[in-house]
C-alpha cells in the first residue's frame, strides 16, 4: 500500500498523524508573565484517525450520550459483515459502510414493531467498526439498544418480557442479510458476490449491556479514532512494530509484531471515506424523534437509590485543594506553576497539507 495506491483519504491521515503536534501543523509561542521562559504549544492534526487527539471531543460526547440514556435496562448488539463481502465493502467503503449501517438500524426497528416481539419503537446507537484486536479487516456495526420502546400510540412504555432477553438472535440474522441483500442489489454490486452466500447464516450476537453507561465507554473510545490507541504499541525496532493484543475468548494479553509497512497498510484499511458519518442514530434516538424521546422518558420511572449522607467527618472523601479560580490550569506555567501564559506569537504551517 503506496504511492498511487494510496486513497486521497489515506494520504491525508498519513500525513495528519506524523506531523500532529509538531511545528509542520503550526502552533503558538506563549509567554509566563512570571518569568521569561517561552511555552511553545504546537498544534493537533485534529484527523478523525488519530490516536493522540479528540480525549475532549470524546469526554463531551460521553457526557452528552450518558445524558441521553433512558433509565431502562440496554442491549448490545453486534451485526458482522460475512467474510465473503469484505472484498466488495474494502473496494466500495462509503455505499457498503452505508448499507450495513442502516440495515441494522432497520432490521432491529422491523423486529421491535412486530407485536410477537415487543410491538413499540425503541432507541437505537449504531458505531461502525471495522478492524479486529490485530487489525485485520472485519467490519461489523455495534448497536446499543434500548430493552424495551414506546407503544405506537405513545401512551406507555413497553418493557422486555425480562431485562435480560430482548429478540431471539435467530430470528435478527435473516432479517439483516436481506435488508444487505437489497442494498447491494440497489447499488449494483449484487453481482460481484457469490449467490451462496445469501443462504448461509449470518452471525448477529445479542447480549445484555445493564444500564448503557458501560457500553457507551466502550464506544467512545472509537468514536474519534481508528483500530490502535497508542498506549498498546509496545516498541519499534529495526523497522519492525509490536504492540499489545487481548485474545477475546481467553482474555490474555499477547503481542503481534509486524514489519512497519504491513503494520501501516493494516492501520490504513480502517480509514473512513471523508465526511462519512460512522455513528448513527435511529428509532427514539434519532434527531427527528426528541419529542417522542422525551414522551418515553416520562412513561419510566427511574430506579434510583439515594446518596447516603456522610455522618462522620473523618470517612468524608478528601479532595484536593483547587487552583486559584483567577488562573484556569490550561493557562498556568507548567515551570513555576505561579503565573499565567499569554499567547504572544502565532506559529504558522510549514507546508499545506496534501
Amino acid at each position: 500500500m503506496r504511492g498511487p495506491r494510496l486513497l486521497p483519504s489515506q494520504r491525508r491521515a498519513l500525513y495528519d498523524l506524523a506531523t500532529c503536534r509538531t511545528a509542520a501543523q503550526g502552533g503558538h509561542l506563549r509567554q509566563c508573565d512570571h518569568g521569561d521562559q517561552p511555552q511553545y504549544r504546537y498544534h493537533s492534526c485534529r484527523n478523525r484517525h488519530c490516536p493522540k487527539c479528540h480525549r475532549e471531543q470524546t469526554r463531551r460526547w460521553l457526557a452528552t450520550h450518558r445524558a441521553r440514556l433512558l433509565p431502562c435496562p440496554y442491549f448490545l448488539v453486534t451485526f458482522t459483515l460475512p467474510q465473503q463481502l469484505r472484498a466488495v465493502a474494502r473496494a466500495h467503503q462509503r455505499v457498503v459502510y452505508d448499507a450495513l449501517l442502516r440495515a441494522a438500524a432497520e432490521t432491529l426497528l422491523a423486529v421491535a414493531a412486530d407485536p410477537r416481539h415487543l410491538g413499540a419503537r425503541p432507541a437505537i446507537l449504531a458505531v461502525l467498526h471495522t478492524w479486529t484486536q490485530d487489525l485485520h479487516y472485519h467490519p461489523h456495526v455495534h448497536v446499543l439498544i434500548t430493552g424495551g420502546g414506546l407503544a405506537p400510540d405513545r401512551t406507555r412504555w413497553v418493557p422486555t418480557p425480562r431485562r435480560t432477553f430482548l429478540f431471539p438472535g435467530h430470528v435478527l440474522s435473516p432479517v439483516f442479510r436481506g435488508k444487505i441483500q437489497d442494498a447491494l442489489h440497489r447499488a449494483g454490486l449484487l453481482d460481484q458476490v457469490a449467490p451462496a452466500i445469501w443462504h448461509r447464516k449470518w452471525v448477529v450476537q445479542l447480549q445484555p449491556a445493564g444500564a448503557g453507561p458501560e457500553v457507551l465507554e466502550y464506544l467512545a473510545r472509537d468514536v474519534f479514532r481508528i483500530a490502535i490507541t497508542n498506549s498498546r504499541l509496545e516498541r519499534f525496532d529495526q523497522g519492525r512494530v509490536t504492540f499489545r493484543v487481548r485474545d477475546r475468548r481467553t482474555g490474555q494479553v499477547q503481542h503481534c509484531t509486524l514489519a512497519a509497512p504491513q503494520f501501516l497498510a493494516r492501520f490504513l484499511q480502517h480509514t473512513l471515506p471523508r465526511g462519512f458519518a460512522k455513528v448513527r442514530h435511529s428509532g427514539l434516538a434519532s434527531p427527528a424523534c426528541r419529542p417522542q424521546l422525551q414522551t418515553a422518558r416520562a412513561r419510566l420511572t427511574p430506579a434510583t437509590d439515594p446518596v447516603p449522607a456522610v455522618t462522620d467527618p473523618a470517612a468524608a472523601p478528601v479532595t484536593p485543594e483547587p487552583h486559584p479560580p483567577d488562573v484556569p490550569d490550561a493557562d498556568r506555567c507548567p515551570a513555576c506553576h505561579v503565573g499565567r501564559l499569554h499567547v504572544v506569537a502565532i506559529l504558522p504551517r510549514w507546508t499545506r497539507p496534501p
